[in-house]
């Protein structure tokens, strides 16, 4: 509890106490020959004690024009039965409101919780190293590109960056809900936000703290609040016209009976405040969005960032998942596991590995780095002699031409050749082929093969028996290169040889054949995978080897990579809207019940304080279950 709460709670335990006392004296007949007026005072102080802020709320509000709120709904109900003298009854209403608001914000900050824990792997400081040595302390935002920080054990992480000296173990629970430490050495990549074990490590920054991990996911988790789901939405509607109604409704039950000589006024106004506490529509209000806020919550405890209540809820109807191939399904660390030089090239192996780093010089993607790791493990050099290239250029799903030795070097898949006119024997290897030709002759192909990720043929059986029906993988690798990935994972389909705009189209298409209400989801993690991210219904984005675009068009964001977190986000998201559903259904069904019996005059006040504070306490417990993990 807050030191709000822990006041508010001491409030409740004294008027509680008091309201007891009452309550025994006014059922035992002790309180029948006092005066009127002690009566009143009696259980006015209490009802002060207890209501003074309500009343007081209800004040400013109304001098702002908010009229129909809780607030001036209990401070009308109440006053209405001190009008009555149903005095005992007042103070209940008023006492066990408070108890219910109470139980309210606890229950709100709990389901936070979990999402406010990741609000704490924000760094307080950075110890930047300076040129003479001595060590600064500053503040994240001041770390530059390029600074060399001391991370002492058990310090934050303030900045994305690589280890340049130390050995240490990196707690990145906070971030990926791993409770393993990864292991950090020279050369590592460590992402700010974890925490640093025992050792003492120095890294140099490669991101600014703006750009850095840590400040884009509390920049998502402050902005996850505002997205709300379709569900939250549709209560805040109904809270605004409910209100009102049921409001203009208790003003009619309690003017027009006694009118037409139907009933007393006592009678009237009675019933009227039990129409005023009813009419609150507090269950409503905060079960919802806590039941939401409960199954973010849930998720952010595994390591899963959805970015609002709105994509949880899509989330839950998911039936199809595409998949982007390359580091999402596999590890994106490709290897070099063929060299087949043409019988007619005329050159070595060693050669054909050279040309191949040539043209891949100037890229960053994978297969391009592992053939340059393949080219530095063979020749012994750092880098291919960079003096003897020009007019590099990059050709979107075909490969790269550029000027080498005087003359053109193409590097690329069995498109760029044919468009070039070049005659080349198709290689039947299963990875993906990188073929070369140099003056306009076929030298030979380079095969780089990528390794399946662990655990993902197991996590697409899960997704199944979460209610995943199709699962499909899209790639521009070459069909067989596809076809072997897709065999050894038992993904449902697989559609191969496509250019980035490919994947928007086919997954435009696939929008189009979904049924109502069901979702498609799309897996990715690259820079290419942006537009396609944001088109699906769900963009769900590697968040620990994704880049920077892919995360931000993403609606969830798998902190560690892992696709088998997929299935258990599904679930949650099912179980969520199943939880918000009940409270929906059961708030408005009992509402609705004790409305009627109180126009009639067959029920009293202290069902109508169930129907709002009871109803609001199951509720809030029913959606405190959206926190729990189901396995």
């Amino acid at each position: 509890m807050t030191k709000k709460q822990k006041k508010m709670r001491n409030r409740i335990l004294v008027v509680l106490s008091v309201f007891f006392v009452l309550l025994i004296l006014e059922k035992t007949g002790m309180l029948d020959n006092v005066p009127l007026l002690l009566k009143i005072i009696i259980f006015l102080i209490p009802y002060i004690a207890i209501g003074y802020d309500v009343i007081k709320k209800a004040a400013i509000n109304i001098r702002h024009g908010q009229v129909f709120d809780e607030n001036f709904l209990m401070m009308i109900a109440t006053f209405g039965a001190f009008g009555i003298g149903e005095y005992l009854e007042a103070l209940a209403v008023m006492l066990f409101y408070q108890i219910g608001e109470l139980f309210q914000g606890v229950a709100v900050g709990k389901s936070r919780q979990a999402i406010t824990d990741m609000m704490s792997i924000a760094p307080e400081y950075a110890n930047i190293i300076g040129e003479d040595g001595q060590v600064r302390e500053a503040d994240p935002e001041d770390v530059s590109v390029g600074d060399i920080l001391l991370i002492r054990a058990g310090e934050k992480i303030p900045v994305d960056g690589v280890v340049v000296e130390g050995e240490s173990f990196i707690d990145t629970a906070a971030l990926t809900g791993e409770s393993v430490p990864r292991r950090a050495s020279e050369g590592s990549e460590v992402i700010s936000g974890c925490l640093n074990g025992e050792g003492v490590l120095k890294i140099r920054a490669t991101k600014a703290y703006e750009d850095s991990t840590v400040a884009k996911i509390l920049e998502l988790v402050e902005n996850a609040s505002d997205k709300k789901s379709r569900m939250e939405n549709f209560i805040t509607r109904f809270a605004r016209y409910y209100t009102p109604v049921v409001t203009i409704g208790a003003v009619l039950l309690a003017l027009l009976p006694p009118l037409f000589g139907q009933l007393s006024f006592a009678d009237s106004i009675k019933r009227a405040c039990i129409f005023l506490i009813v009419s609150c529509p507090c269950a409503l209000v905060i079960s919802v969005p806590l039941g939401f806020f409960g199954g973010i919550g849930a998720s952010s405890k595994i390591g899963v960032l959805v970015k609002g209540s709105n994509f949880l809820e899509a989330a839950a109807g998911i039936t199809r998942i595409v998949f982007d191939k390359t580091g999402t399904l596999t590890k994106g660390e490709f290897a070099v596991t063929e060299v087949n030089v043409d019988t007619g090239a005329g050159i070595s192996e060693n050669e054909l590995v050279t040309m191949a780093a040539a043209g891949e010089a100037s890229s960053n993607h994978p297969i391009a780095l592992s053939i340059m790791n393949h080219y530095k493990k063979v020749s012994g050099d750092t880098d291919v002699d960079r003096s003897l290239l020009s007019d590099a250029k990059e050709i979107a799903g075909h490969g790269i031409s550029v000027n080498y030795k005087g003359k053109e070097l193409l590097v690329g898949n069995q498109k760029l050749l044919n468009e070039n006119k070049i005659s080349f024997t198709e290689s039947d290897s299963a990875g993906t082929v990188v073929y070369v030709a140099y003056d306009g002759k076929y030298m030979g192909c380079v095969v780089i093969s990528d390794i399946i990720k662990d655990g993902v043929k197991d996590a697409l059986k899960a997704m199944k028996s979460a209610g995943v029906k199709k699962t499909v993988m899209l790639t521009g690798d070459r069909q067989k290169a596809a076809l072997y990935v897709a065999n050894e994972i038992g993904i449902d389909d697989a559609l191969y040889e496509l250019l980035p705009a490919d994947k928007v189209d086919r997954v435009e298409k696939m929008l189009l054949e979904g049924d109502n209400g069901s979702k498609l989801a799309f897996v990715g993690d690259g820079i290419n995978d942006a537009p396609v991210l944001m088109r699906a219904d769900v963009g769900i984005a590697m968040g620990s080897l994704g880049s920077d675009a892919a995360i931000e068009a993403a609606d969830i964001v798998i902190m560690d990579d892992d696709i088998s977190k997929i299935p258990t986000v599904i679930r949650i998201a099912r179980k969520t809207l199943r939880i918000v559903k009940e409270n929906i259904t059961f708030a408005l069904v009992v509402k609705a019940a004790i409305l009627i019996l109180g126009a009639l005059g067959l029920t009293t006040m202290w069902l109508a304080v169930f129907g709002d504070v009871g109803v609001a306490v199951i509720a809030i417990l029913n959606s405190m279950r959206a926190l729990k993990i189901d396995k």
